[in-house]
């Protein structure tokens, strides 16, 4: 047998497994690096500091392997779509994203609450400028509170959510509810509550803790004849965690 006839193993009956195997590995690498700079970018331009920037990305690193483990089960198993379902809609269903000729911001009056899904905090901002002189008091739940052009500064009230000093922890929920509670009960007439700050709680709190958060901030508004404006960003969030907290609220934007 000639060198020019000796077998190769590439074309051996494996040869194309492992090439499609290499293929769909590095598609899969591309695809998660990709993703995980979207993330980076969208926390950034949300203004965060590095600090910040630190404990979104190690709290996103601690659920990591549950993320990859859902992602298994179904590729394993999808959901099957029934035959008929290209009749009762005319498009397939897209990822949510910011429309390009957003209708005008709307007013909240008291008792309405409303979830604002951005990648920065933009509309909801213009929501409770439109709003606040409706209200007695605008709380401000932010780690970079917004100007809020036009509100008076005894009409504004802020809830500092950084540490105390360097070597102190930031505080839990719990202190941050107590805090809140603490400015409703000293203001006179209802209070148009604004918060933008759910991702940095998601650094060092649970899912299910922030979301009892924001439940107990829509009760708190309820009870009270106030206003609730919440910006999120869904690409910080797990699909099933802002599906969640997107069925917490009556309005979503």
């Amino acid at each position: 047998m000639t060198a020019s006839s000796a077998p190769d193993e590439r074309d051996g009956p494996d040869a194309s497994d492992d090439t499609e195997y290499a293929r769909a590995y590095a598609q899969g690498y591309g695809d998660g690096v990709r993703s995980a700079l979207r993330e980076v970018v969208a926390h950034v331009t949300r203004g965060h500091t590095t600090a910040e920037l630190r404990m979104l990305i190690e709290s996103r690193l601690a659920r990591l392997s549950e993320e990859v483990e859902a992602k298994r089960r179904s590729l394993l198993a999808p959901p099957e779509r029934p035959a008929w379902g290209a009749l009762l809609r005319s498009a397939p269903v897209r990822p949510w994203s910011a429309p390009t000729g957003a209708p005008p911001a709307p007013s909240v009056r008291p008792g309405q609450s409303f979830l604002v899904r951005e990648d920065r905090p933009r509309r909801a901002v213009e929501i409770v400028r439109r709003s606040a002189a409706g209200f007695a008091r605008t709380m401000i739940v932010s780690l970079h509170p917004p100007a809020f052009d036009g509100l008076a500064p005894s009409a504004r009230v802020e809830v500092p959510l950084a540490p105390a000093g360097p070597a102190q922890s930031a505080p839990s929920l719990s202190e941050i509810s107590g805090r809140i509670t603490e400015r409703l009960a000293n203001a006179e007439g209802p209070v148009l509550l604004y918060v933008d700050a759910l991702e940095y709680f998601l650094a060092y709190e649970s899912p299910d803790t922030v979301l009892r958060f924001v439940a107990w901030l829509l009760e708190e508004t309820r009870r009270r004849g106030g206003g609730l404006v919440v910006s999120a960003d869904p690409q910080a969030f797990d699909p099933r965690e802002i599906g969640r907290l997107q069925r917490l609220f009556p309005s979503v934007l």
